[in-house]
């Protein structure tokens, strides 16, 4: 197409669309006029607040908010603690659920564990060492495996005791594979 012929068609068609723009805002002006005498709309009241209601706590009842004799007995320290001044064994660095039991065997008439550790090394244990990361002593070593007594923080500043036991398993292997 030749330039001469294109500007004829474009100054046309560009005064086409500034004939749109130019149009008259009348009816814009008349909506909005409606809009302003219309009745203006009903705002709903407010919820009614209801008065608070105390509760009376039943007199046959502990009161919640004063201390049991058990929490007061672990905070003052007259609970079961951990020995701050016992050195750590060995075991007491791994969490209990990945310390595996391998084996038992009997020595001079005293029953000995074998602990297989997350680092792959076997440790020998007995009744009176300790183990996992909650200050867990061996009080009990069977054929089928070892119970211990671990120690809890009970958040009240005291401890409590918690039952404990790794058992024997048919797969002494890693992985569970054999």
């Amino acid at each position: 197409m030749n330039v001469r012929r294109a500007y004829p068609v474009a100054l046309v068609v560009f005064g086409m669309a500034l004939s749109g723009c130019g149009a008259s805002m009348d009816d814009l002006h008349r909506y909005i006029a409606e809009i302003n005498a219309r009745p203006p709309g009903k705002i709903e009241a407010l919820p009614q607040i209801k008065p608070y209601e105390t509760y009376a706590y039943p007199a046959n009842l502990r009161d919640p908010f004063i201390p049991t004799v058990e929490s007061t007995m672990a905070a003052s320290g007259s609970g079961p603690r951990p020995d701050p001044n016992r050195h750590k064994e060995v075991l007491e660095d791994f969490p209990l659920d990945t310390l595996r039991l391998v084996g038992n065997l009997e020595r001079a008439g005293e029953a000995w564990s074998l602990i297989k550790a997350p680092d792959s090394s076997v440790h020998r244990v007995r009744k009176g060492n300790y183990l996992g990361q909650n200050d867990g002593r061996i009080i009990h070593v069977t054929d089928q495996g070892i119970e211990l007594i671990e120690l809890i923080e009970d958040g009240q500043g005291g401890w409590i005791e918690r039952q404990a036991s790794l058992t024997l398993s048919d797969d002494t292997t890693e992985g569970g594979k054999k």
